[in-house]
């Protein structure tokens, strides 16, 4: 797992929210005005089509022809509902992943339909195609590929009430100071006890709650933080909290690290997600009483 390989998907966690950094001093009004816009856009975002509120399935794919529809003698099974027993085969080959479709049936992408495609695993945007109420694209993961599904009608997606946040804080928007690093990487491990070896630009340092802190920051654009606090596992989500600084500072800058859009990763969402776990140095020994809480709210069967 390379840090420049889940880009994508931590780009698609960001919600697609503008995190721009924050500069010193900026009045009151300000910030939390855009504070509020950041957190509806990211709600937004969320609910969206092929968002992680819709995923319904992850699913490892052997090398060689694996055939895929809701029959149980595929080897990818989709749940009833989401089409024929036999949807067609998805072959995958070193560097390629093609789709062939079944006759009769045809896929969409950008308003043109077709029975066979090939999918882009690269690291850009997700390559999503669709079938009806179901979306697929596919992710490759140390050599590994694997299919992605996506439902618009998901019983999550449907039953999701919002996220929950605790009240804007000032007192939770911390002037820091960025050191970086030369050639440093450190040791993340996932929520399936995946280890990998992942790229630091640099730690940041501030006081919060009298004493000082450090949190080390991973990937290659901006500052990526994934952390976990006092509050984790009471108030909010207890793997981990993710927090985003878009420009990396210049060494011995000052900014402001804004805690109040710490945010939930996607496994806070969705079983269908792999998502990073702090390092031991991200742990930190304080209440962090802001961004986003958890659970999120939740609507019943009947709404």
């Amino acid at each position: 797992m390379q840090i420049r390989r889940l880009t994508p998907l931590l780009s698609t966690a960001m919600l697609g929210a503008s995190l721009a950094l924050a500069q010193l001093p900026q009045p009151s009004a300000d910030w939390k005005t855009s504070d509020q816009a950041w957190r509806e856009k990211a709600e937004k975002s969320l609910r969206q089509d092929n968002g992680w509120l819709t995923l319904a399935g992850r699913f490892p794919m052997k090398p060689g022809v694996n055939t895929f529809g809701t029959g149980e003698n595929n080897d990818i099974v989709f749940d009833k509902g989401l089409g024929p027993e036999r949807m067609g085969t998805i072959t995958v080959e070193k560097g390629k992943v093609t789709a062939r479709l079944a006759a009769g049936l045809t896929m969409e992408k950008d308003g043109v339909t077709f029975d066979e495609y090939v999918f882009s695993t690269g690291n850009g945007k997700p390559d999503w195609v669709s079938m009806g109420r179901l979306s697929m694209h596919v992710i490759e993961r140390e050599g590994k590929y694997i299919l992605r599904l996506a439902d618009k009608e998901s019983q999550v997606r449907a039953q999701f009430g919002g996220r929950t946040w605790y009240d804007l804080k000032d007192a939770y928007r911390v002037e820091a100071t960025f050191h970086p690093y030369q050639d440093k990487k450190i040791e993340i491990v996932n929520v399936l006890d995946e280890v990998s070896q992942e790229k630091s630009p640099g730690y940041v340092e501030f006081r919060l709650g009298g004493r000082t802190h450090r949190l080390d920051a991973v990937g290659d654009e901006g500052l990526f933080f994934v952390i976990r606090d006092g509050t984790s596992g009471d108030t909010t989500y207890r793997p981990s909290r993710f927090l985003y600084v878009e420009k990396t500072p210049k060494p011995g800058e000052k900014f402001m690290l804004d805690f109040n859009k710490a945010y939930n990763p996607p496994c806070a969402f969705s079983e269908f997600t792999t998502c990073p776990l702090p390092p031991e140095q991200n742990i930190l020994k304080v209440r962090i009483e802001a961004g986003e809480t958890y659970p999120p709210k939740k609507l019943s069967k009947a709404s």
